[in-house]
């Protein structure tokens, strides 16, 4: 049996992963659970019914509601025993996910998740990486933490290239290839995006994800995110990796070899199979998801990645080459973006142009510690609200 800490639990990843663990009791059991703290009840819930020692809300304002949902939780299961302990802010959030389990799965999202992923590195567990940003902006930081094989991506992308490199060995790999569906704005030109409302941004065509992640998907934000989690995760360099577009989300990525063949993993656009391989990996779990029925008749599409109308991608591979800090203001000055976009303060073609005039200014610097990084983080999300309209 594999002890489970979950960071993120009421989030999509956090409760997938507890319909994982629910179906198989006796192969997992959940130590811990935290959470941001915007559904304190869910939470509770969740701490009840799984009956776990530990329970942490983000939020420090969230703590008196915590309390009082798991008494409520508590008192409409007829639990019996000591109530979890409970504690709140992100410094408690970082020490729990530095407790020793067998898996650390950190489905937080944002930058706030790096001090959690590297205490997880710290303490030997196995880490089930959904939260890429800490990985992306952490770099270096997170790679010299990591043991060989520490980290278990759960991106889907990522995830399938995990897979696929199964069927050769490192020195036999040409490319990688992650696939995007292009989100809901495929085939518009720049010009046509303009004019984009977020209403339409958060309507992608196969996931119901957050406003930071759905909005990075019409982007393709998202997309340049991977690949720089793709060039850290598996080693290959920024020129060997490559972006198709394929709507129908199908095959979730590909791994070329040198002697020509291309291994792909397919299934359904759900998160299921990369959540369980996360907790489970190496090993794969029974009836995890349903897999493709090939009795039916079906059509997949490719396309090339339209750069000029989704430059976000190419100056990922910018910043990625960079180094140092330069992802970490990626990363923060499109959140930064994003939140202004759905506050109508910028267009939706405004949210990559910010982005890449505040990574231009920045210019590049060490991530040697994980202040350096932080600092970073909080002078690009300063510079892109400087940059704002209005």
């Amino acid at each position: 049996m594999r002890t489970v800490t979950l960071l993120g639990s009421t989030g999509s990843i956090g409760t997938q992963a507890i319909e994982i663990i629910r179906a198989r009791p006796e192969l997992f059991r959940v130590r811990a659970l935290a959470a941001g703290g915007r559904d304190v009840a869910l939470l509770a819930r969740q701490a009840v019914e799984l009956a776990v020692e530990r329970v942490v809300v983000a939020d420090e304002s969230r703590l008196p509601m915590l309390r009082e949902a798991l008494d409520e939780a508590r008192s409409a299961a007829g639990a019996a025993g000591p109530p979890p302990e409970v504690a709140a802010g992100e410094p408690a959030v970082t020490e729990l996910a530095g407790e020793p389990v067998d898996v650390v799965l950190n489905g937080i999202t944002g930058s706030i998740g790096l001090r959690p992923t590297l205490a997880a590195l710290a303490a030997g567990s196995t880490l089930a990486l959904a939260n890429k940003e800490s990985l992306i902006i952490g770099g270096p930081l997170v790679q010299r933490a990591a043991a060989p094989g520490q980290i278990v991506p759960v991106d889907s992308e990522h995830s399938a290239i995990a897979q696929c490199l199964r069927g050769g060995r490192e020195a036999e790999v040409r490319r990688l290839v992650l696939t995007a569906s292009g989100g809901p704005f495929r085939g518009r030109s720049r010009a046509e995006l303009e004019h984009v409302t977020p209403q339409q941004a958060l309507r992608h065509p196969n996931f119901a994800m957050g406003t930071v992640i759905t909005t990075n998907s019409a982007t393709l934000v998202n997309k340049g995110l991977e690949v720089i989690e793709a060039h850290l995760l598996f080693g290959v360099p920024f020129d060997a990796i490559d972006v198709v577009v394929h709507p129908q989300q199908q095959i979730h990525s590909m791994v070329e070899f040198h002697d020509g063949s291309t291994i792909a993993q397919m299934g359904p656009p759900r998160m299921l199979v990369p959540i369980a391989l996360g907790l489970s990996w190496p090993d794969r779990l029974h009836d995890v998801d349903t897999p493709c029925d090939w009795s039916k008749a079906s059509t997949w599409e490719f396309a090339p990645l339209d750069e000029d109308a989704f430059p976000a991608v190419r100056l990922a591979q910018q910043v990625g080459r960079a180094g140092g800090t330069s992802p970490a203001v990626y990363n923060a000055a499109n959140e930064e973006a994003v939140a202004a976009f759905h506050a109508g303060r910028l267009t939706f073609g405004g949210i990559v142009d910010l982005v890449a005039r505040v990574v231009d200014e920045h210019g590049g610097g060490p991530a040697g510690q994980v202040e350096d990084v932080l600092a970073a983080d909080s002078w690009a999300r300063e510079r892109a609200r400087e940059f704002l309209p209005g």
